[in-house]
């Protein structure tokens, strides 16, 4: 059996949370035979909970933005229960089919590269070449440019929801208030904070679509992936595709270019 048509295990490493997928081979499209996440405190649950009757995988990918203490952890957990190496995507120069015009290539972040590099195969698949604004809303935000050739032109990085709400509550007086709903004319502190963190990430997102529509000449491609996504498609202006796994689309295609 050959890596690409042999179950592959994809890993993504947060900042709050692993997120796992295993599919029946290492290509796009593959079919996910099992997935779910923990809690970085959680990690060392993972060899005899959910991964305990999982089939082995023959290779696995991840990326990892939250350090290499995690790292080691869950490389811990994939050696103990499957007999597979542990490898890990580094952001490099290019690679499939992105360019990287960081300053420091290496110093991106792997989950941006690799949600980048899932949104351009998912664009290529739909049709022709376009630029794209690629947004991952987690713990924190990201809002990538890429041009229609594939080149990252460069990002936006901004705190996502709950870290606005915990520097407002650190910050002032009597905001210790519950989660509130998103509003046009928000009239109570909970809805007011709520649609100010989504407006202000709403609005650092849809600078940048301009951004490379006038850089670009073109519309470009909209994606949206990360937990929060769900809370923030609703409210964006113009067509974003909420896209779940997003990262892990990245990771098959890296797999299946390295092994081929």
């Amino acid at each position: 059996m050959s890596a690409a048509t042999a179950p592959f295990l994809a890993i993504d490493i947060g900042n709050t949370r692993l997120k796992w997928a295993l599919y029946d081979a290492a290509r796009p499209g593959a079919a996910l035979l099992a997935q779910g996440a923990e809690f970085l405190d959680h990690i060392e649950r993972l060899a005899d909970g959910p991964w305990a009757d999982l089939p082995s995988p023959s290779s696995m990918l991840g990326c990892v933005v939250a350090g290499d203490a995690l790292r080691r952890r869950a490389e811990e957990q994939v050696v103990e229960r499957f007999d597979c190496l542990p490898r890990w995507v580094m952001p490099s120069l290019a690679e499939a089919g992105i360019v990287n015009g960081y300053d420091h290539p290496t110093r991106l972040g792997a989950d941006r590269w690799v949600a980048m590099i899932g949104a351009r195969h998912r664009m290529l698949r739909e049709g022709a070449p376009r630029p794209m604004v690629v947004v991952l809303i987690g713990t924190a935000v990201t809002v990538e440019a890429v041009d229609a050739d594939g080149k990252f032109l460069g990002g936006l990085i901004l705190p996502g929801h709950g870290i606005m709400l915990r520097a407002l509550e650190s910050g002032t007086a009597g905001l210790h208030v519950p989660t509130g709903e998103v509003r046009e004319f928000p009239t109570n502190t909970s809805d007011a904070l709520t649609s100010g963190g989504t407006y202000a990430i709403a609005g650092a997102v849809e600078r940048m679509v301009q951004h490379v529509r006038s850089h670009c000449g073109a519309e470009p491609a909209c994606y949206m992936t990360g937990g929060a996504g769900w809370k923030m498609a609703p409210v964006m202006n113009g067509h974003f595709e909420l896209v779940e796994s997003l990262i892990m689309d990245g990771l098959l295609v890296i797999a299946q270019q390295r092994a081929g």
